[in-house]
């Protein structure tokens, strides 16, 4: 901060100034190094203190082992205080056939998992299926998000473990971000993806990820898909081995919306861009199997 120093009217003689003048110029100086020691130290400001976020720094994947929330469905209602049925059809910008309901077909819990079931109505190509969140409820920022599922395969089916910004009412997508956790093509039960999506409108949409090659069907079995946030990191783990990382230099000159809160969704699709649509090869009613969401951080 510049800090103005106010100089003393000379009101005395000349001659008597011009006589003292070597008293008079240490006086001065002396009064003015003063005022402007005082004024200083009156403008400097209080530093600001800063609080990191907490779980911002990376941390190795076993020392995320504090479980700050989670939902194991161990009954045989759905907890309506974590999640949100979002409902409706529309093919939800993917050309997708499906539509989303809140009935016991579609999304159930049989006292040990949550149950989201995709069916085909008898004679006709009309599907319906079940997708939960947690926005408004549960957000997540860093940290360790595990999720114990078993998926679903066949040509159109498109189960999905993911996330979106928690801001998305305010920076619509691809702005707020997308986390794909886990998602599968029903046709290549061997593939997994994991996506990052982000821009900085819908015109500069972007995405990054990988597919992870698998020597068995993603179906056969339970696995846990993991992601861990950490500041302008994103690791990647399947059954605890790590196998992809996203880091803000991914998203080149774009904004990285990846150090927000996120929330969670689960979700069965069926057909749309993503793998096509159902050919027959694939017999429903095709199913995912959550058995449970926990979410870690590190002492």
């Amino acid at each position: 901060m510049l800090t103005t120093i106010k100089r003393i009217p000379m009101t005395y003689p000349t001659m008597w100034v011009r006589q003292n003048l070597t008293l008079g110029a240490g006086l001065l100086l002396a009064l003015s190094v003063s005022s402007c020691t005082e004024t200083k130290t009156k403008n400097i400001p209080a530093p600001t203190p800063v609080t990191p976020v907490v779980n911002e720094e990376a941390r190795d994947y076993g020392q995320y082992t504090n479980l700050v929330w989670s939902d194991d469905f161990n009954s045989n209602t759905l907890d309506q205080t974590k999640w949100t049925y979002e409902l409706g059809g529309g093919g939800w910008g993917n050309n997708e056939l499906q539509s989303y309901t809140n009935t016991p077909e579609n999304v159930f819990l049989d006292g040990s998992h949550l149950v989201i079931r995709a069916r085909q109505q008898a004679g006709s190509n009309v599907y319906t299926s079940g997708r939960l969140i947690t926005k408004g409820k549960q957000s997540f920022q860093f940290g360790r998000i595990d999720v114990r599922a078993k998926v679903p395969k066949g040509k159109g089916v498109w189960p999905a473990i993911w996330m979106l910004g928690a801001d998305i009412d305010q920076n619509n997508w691809p702005v707020c971000g997308e986390i794909d956790i886990m998602e599968l093509r029903g046709s290549k039960p061997r593939e997994m993806l994991s996506t990052m999506h982000f821009g900085n409108s819908t015109a500069t949409h972007q995405y990054k990820g990988t597919t992870k090659q698998l020597t068995a069907d993603l179906s056969d079995e339970f696995h846990v898909f993991t992601v861990v946030r950490s500041r302008n990191l994103m690791r990647f783990f399947l059954d605890g081995q790590e196998y992809y990382r996203f880091t803000n230099a991914d998203v080149g000159s774009f904004s990285y919306p990846f150090n927000n809160p996120f929330f969670v969704i689960l979700n069965v699709a069926v057909g749309g861009n993503f793998d096509g649509n159902p050919d027959g090869s694939a017999v429903f009613p095709q199913q995912m199997e959550v058995d449970y969401v926990r979410y870690f951080q590190y002492q």
